[in-house]
Parts: C-alpha cells; sequence; structure tokens
C-alpha cells in the first residue's frame, strides 16, 4: 500500500514544501525558539491520518525492537573515583533502550514516505541553520523508532551530537514528559546547576507533555535533558531522524552491535574511514 505523503503531514498549518512567506513564518518562530532555548516544537505536525499509519506501522514492527541494558551517567563516562562521591560525573542511573533500527521501514511505508518527502529534509536544515548538513548514510540508523515500555525513561544527559530531530508516534498511559534544562552548560560545565537538577532542586527545569504528531527539534549539547519514567503497558513510539555533518557517514561496527543488535557489511568496510575524531 503506497502512502501520499501530503496526507500524511499536515501541511495547510506547515507548508514545508513552498517557498514564501507562510513558511518563512515557520521557520522565523522555529528559530527563535531555537536560539532562546534550543527547544522548539512543532505541533500537530502530521495530520491525524498521519499519526495513525506512523503508529500502526511502529507496532507492526515491535518486535524487530533491539533492547539494551547499561548504567550511565549523563556524560557517557567512565567513573572517576578521583571526583568526590557526590560529583555530578559520579552519578550513574540505569537507562534502558529498544530502537527498532531504520531497516523495518519500507520505502513507501508512512514513516519514510515523511522523511523522503519533497522539502522535508531542507526544511529542517533550514531550521537549524546548519550548513553542513547530511542525512546519515547508515542503513540501520537514518530513521528509527525509539520504543518505551513500562518503567523505562531515559535518565538525564547532554547529547553527544549537536540536534536532535524527533516524531511523537504514541505516547505511555502515563508519564514520559521530556523535561530539560536549557543551556545549561553554555560556557562552562556548571556542575553545581547540574547537581542541583539531578537531585531535584533546580528550578531551571522545563516539563514538555509532547503530544502523537509533534515535531521537536532540540539542540542537546548544551541542554541536560530526560525523559521521565513510563507507567502502563501501551509502549511511546518516537521517531528519531539523523543528520550529521559529513556525508556518507555510518555508524562505527561496534557502537551499531550495542544499539541494533546487528551489524551490515557497510560498517565493516567503512569502519575507520571517518572524517571526524569523536569516539562515538
Amino acid at each position: 500500500m503506497s502512502h501520499h505523503s501530503h496526507e500524511l503531514i499536515n501541511l495547510a498549518r506547515y507548508p514545508i514544501d513552498q517557498d514564501g512567506p507562510r513558511r518563512d513564518k515557520v521557520l522565523a518562530h522555529v528559530r527563535a525558539d531555537l536560539a532562546r532555548d534550543g527547544c522548539a516544537v512543532l505541533k500537530g505536525f502530521l495530520s491525524a491520518k498521519g499519526v495513525a499509519a506512523l503508529a500502526a506501522e511502529a507496532d507492526g514492527v515491535s518486535d524487530k525492537g533491539h533492547k539494551s541494558f547499561n548504567r550511565t551517567n549523563a556524560y557517557f563516562t567512565k567513573d572517576d573515583p578521583g571526583l568526590p562521591e557526590d560529583d555530578p560525573r559520579r552519578q550513574f542511573y540505569d537507562r534502558s533502550n529498544a530502537f527498532i533500527p531504520a531497516d523495518n521501514f519500507a520505502k513507501d511505508g508512512p514513516l519514510r514516505s515523511v522523511h523522503d518527502f519533497i522539502g522535508f529534509d531542507d526544511f529542517i536544515r533550514d531550521c537549524l541553520e546548519e550548513t553542513n548538513f547530511y542525512r546519515y548514510a547508515d542503513p540501520l540508523a537514518d530513521v528509527i523508532v525509539n520504543m518505551a515500555e513500562e518503567g523505562n525513561g531515559f535518565p538525564w544527559h547532554f547529547d553527544t551530537n549537536n540536534f536532535t530531530v524527533t516524531l511523537a508516534l504514541q505516547n505511555a498511559e502515563k508519564g514520559g514528559e521530556f523535561e530539560y534544562a536549557a543551556g545549561i552548560r553554555e560556557g562552562d560545565e556548571n556542575f553545581g546547576e547540574v547537581k542541583r537538577v539531578l537531585n531535584g532542586s533546580s528550578d531551571r527545569v522545563t516539563v514538555l507533555e509532547l503530544e502523537p504528531g509533534d515535531l521537536q527539534l532540540f539542540r542537546g549539547r548544551y541542554s541536560l535533558h530526560r525523559v521521565a519514567p513510563l507507567k502502563g503497558p501501551r509502549p511511546r513510539y518516537v521517531a528519531i531522524f539523523s543528520y550529521v555533518e559529513e556525508p556518507g557517514m555510518v555508524g562505527s561496527p561496534e557502537r551499531t552491535l550495542q544499539l541494533y543488535g546487528r551489524t551490515l557489511p557497510i560498517h565493516h568496510e567503512r569502519a575507520g574511514a571517518r572524517a571526524d575524531r569523536y569516539i562515538d
């Protein structure tokens, strides 16, 4: 069954495929939100039909989700016994993840129809005002769905990448709010305030209740954030679109195996061919 992407996206509200004053107005709004606190939400980006189609597609491949468990601090670094016991770098939390890899979503299915919609990538790039902006070339990870179940959440952390682009598809019965402390480490690490966020005494935390169909752009490199724990039997689905600063990039074999439970030949062919020097 083929999906008409123009029926899945709320183009009346977000005319992303048409240059002109209406698109410019949306861009201005999003850029102002990003400049102010690193977060912009496009409420109701998907139509009701779009929400239903993408959630049903995620449900249909939910058994393909790969679960991984680890303990992590907010910085994804190892414990350093040389630091005081109450240092935020020494606070570790259980983290569980289930990702449905990208190759479970058919080329003509609803999720890819949105991703491949004419103007989608350009619109995201224009919102973020990024010059080096390429779709992730990883066949397991260019667009994935994060699936979270009861008890899961996502402990406080900073992102290792500059921004994330996510689309809420289905909420759990309760919990799952997106909480963030905007720009908490612009300029310096600000460990004192990070500590207050971790122990629940900071007044810098914004709580967002994202609804199915909401598109979120978030700069999580400087803003500490988490997803509150979930309650109830219904899983929470969020699609994640990945963009990078170099063309042709794919994940390392080790990281790919950890996140998706398997690798493809391309991960091994390109291992060591990465242009950047980051550890991930």
